[in-house]
């Protein structure tokens, strides 16, 4: 039988470049060469392969021990856990009652505002010449997730800056000594003070008066604390704003910087837009590390790893499996064909029972964001963006991105 090998990344494609570590900018590391699972001396299991990554992440034997999920528990009296760290039947339950905020017929819904909210930025940066993507970005994916939550009626405006400061506050609190890690607990807890008095309970009053379709309103419904509804708000919070403004900077930095990409990008289809937005985000997951907790002997292939231990999937590793996306995996290929049951960010948004709920939402107001400003003939990179790591997500920052239009 005879098979014609045909080129994977019809567009863009730079064989030249294939030798590099190749065209991710947020993973500088070297290819993981080695097992697809890995024990390291101190017990700890890495997970570097796709198949092994999803056993994991789909088995009942494991439990989410990453994003402070621990430390939550042991600080943390709650009668009702929140999404992202619940776990069986009452982990699913809350996903099927949540499920519809999130579908695309919900997110349509969303679309005028996202629209709105995108003009009204893109013009900002028309009228005065310059911005940061960084602060356009997140001021977008603040107001978006807060509509979906309920986060609609803080007292002060900058919510965003509230809960950016509170995810850098925990990362703070996980790295240094023990005097930095205590002085930094404490003013992170000053922070989550701050997030709850001028933000969720304004929320949580006026829904308690008259419910809305939200998140909140849903939670108030099924009995949930002011503490849970805060942790819940603080979940979709990271997930709906930090991540998806890190994202947008990322796809930003591709496609300003290969001009193909980017006129293929505008004149494209949604459907395509969103596979060429997919692929990037397979490139450059935001969140790099899923861990996991044994809660029992689990078997991953031929691997043995014993209840209590402690798993982390490395994604950038993970989503470059040659065995599974192909040649070239660290090429950005938008119309990479994959197998069958192979989404097209493949495990940027996780999978199993804790895959994130907002995957669509975080791809359409993306494209909505960066197709407008993708339109501006004049849009130059003025700096590109510094590239930093935040421990308590496991994921990239993309900070100082500055962009101009116009002649300056």
């Amino acid at each position: 039988m005879t098979t014609t090998t045909q080129n994977p990344c019809p567009f863009p494609f730079r064989p030249a470049e294939a030798a590099r570590p190749g065209e991710q900018k947020t993973n500088q590391g070297a290819p993981h060469v080695g097992p697809a699972i890995v024990r390291d001396p101190s017990g700890v299991f890495h997970v570097h392969g796709f198949d092994a990554a999803r056993a994991v992440l789909r088995s009942e034997l494991v439990r989410q021990a990453g994003f402070g999920a621990e430390l939550v528990s042991e600080v943390a009296v709650l009668n009702n856990d929140p999404v992202l760290f619940a776990e069986g039947e009452q982990h699913h339950e809350m996903r099927r009652q949540t499920a519809r905020y999130f579908t695309p017929t919900a997110v349509t819904s969303y679309r005028r505002m996202m629209e709105g909210l995108a003009d009204d930025l893109v013009g900002e940066l028309v009228t005065r010449g310059h911005a940061r993507l960084d602060e356009l970005s997140l001021r977008l994916a603040v107001r978006v997730a807060a509509q979906v939550v309920g986060l609609t009626d803080s007292r002060l405006p900058g919510m965003g800056r509230r809960i950016e400061a509170f995810v850098q506050g925990g990362a703070s609190a996980q790295a240094g000594g023990a005097f930095s890690r205590r002085l930094a607990g404490l003013r992170n807890r000053a922070q989550l003070l701050s997030f709850y008095l001028l933000d969720v309970k304004p929320a949580i009053r006026k829904r308690q008066r008259r419910a809305q379709d939200d998140v909140i309103s849903h939670v108030i419904s099924k009995g949930y604390t002011d503490l849970e509804v805060l942790t819940e708000c603080l979940t979709y919070g990271t997930a709906g704003m930090v991540t998806t403004r890190e994202f947008i900077c990322a796809a930003a930095w591709h496609l300003l910087e290969h001009s193909d990409l980017r006129r293929e990008y505008l004149f494209a289809s949604q459907s395509e837009r969103h596979a060429i937005l997919h692929e990037i985000l397979r490139l450059e997951p935001v969140v790099a590390r899923l861990v996991r907790r044994a809660t029992a002997d689990l078997s991953v292939g031929e691997t043995h790893i014993p209840q209590h231990s402690l798993i982390v999937l490395h994604l950038q590793d993970v989503n470059a499996d040659a065995d599974t996306v192909g040649p070239l995996p660290r090429s950005l290929c938008p119309h990479r064909p994959l197998p069958r049951g192979v989404q097209a960010p493949v495990m940027s948004f996780g999978d199993g029972h804790h895959r994130c709920p907002g995957a669509f939402v975080a791809i359409q107001e993306s494209d909505v964001f960066l197709r407008r400003l993708l339109w501006l003939p004049d849009l130059k990179v003025v700096s590109p963006p510094r590239l930093g790591y935040n421990e308590l997500i496991h994921g990239y920052e993309l900070r100082g991105f500055q962009l101009s239009v116009g002649a300056g």
